[in-house]
């Protein structure tokens, strides 16, 4: 192994060892349990466990449904260095069959995503948690169900939400939805129009 080579894996090898550290920092930042991330992710608390204590090497498939469930980009969680180009990078990831894209880095405060929710994804799978959610939508047409109400929105639509009501959003079966979605904690405000414009 060249000594390139040997840097670079080493400076791998470090980056990983703080990811789990990073995980458990957001966690408590979040003011979640392991049994929350369990049941919101799928994962298993002794994964997460043994993810936040360095016991087991983290996967992009667990990353990328923790990234989602902190509300954090995946770069975050890993700290991958900058390259010098102050733009945002756009990483698409995959969470519960859907493309999610984060549009803010930080950690903490309001986290901005686009969401591409796939046609055949119509199955309600209501939750809630802590927080409130703004969704706009840009092309397609979205299921929301939010409690006892259960709407279709189309293209220039918007919903905005108490995110301890249970809810869904999902396909309508037609075809697939892109949207924007906006959330905030407890205590962070957000400035956003309540109802849609008419024409």
């Amino acid at each position: 192994m060249s000594l390139v080579e040997d840097t670079s894996a080493a400076a791998i090898a470090a980056t990983l060892d703080q990811v789990g550290p990073r995980l458990k920092r957001l966690r408590k930042h979040r003011r979640m349990t392991l049994t929350d991330v369990a049941q919101t992710t799928g994962i298993s608390k002794s994964t997460l466990s043994r993810l936040e204590t360095g016991g087991r090497r983290p996967t992009l498939e667990l990353l990328l449904a923790l990234s989602h469930a902190y509300r954090v980009p995946l770069d975050d969680l890993v700290a991958a260095p900058e390259e010098g180009d102050p733009r945002l990078r756009l990483k698409p990831g995959h969470v519960k069959g859907r493309i999610v894209i984060p549009l803010t880095r930080q950690p903490g405060g309001i986290q901005a995503w686009k969401i591409i929710i796939p046609a055949g994804q119509v199955t309600p799978e209501p939750r809630a948690h802590d927080g409130h959610e703004w969704i706009y939508v840009l092309s397609g047409r979205m299921r929301l169900v939010l409690g006892d109400l259960d709407r279709v929105l189309g293209p220039g639509e918007v919903a905005t939400f108490d995110t301890t009501v249970p809810h869904w959003f999902g396909g309508t079966g037609a075809e697939p939805a892109e949207i924007l979605s906006i959330f905030g904690r407890p205590g962070e405000r957000m400035s956003v129009p309540t109802t849609s414009p008419r024409p």
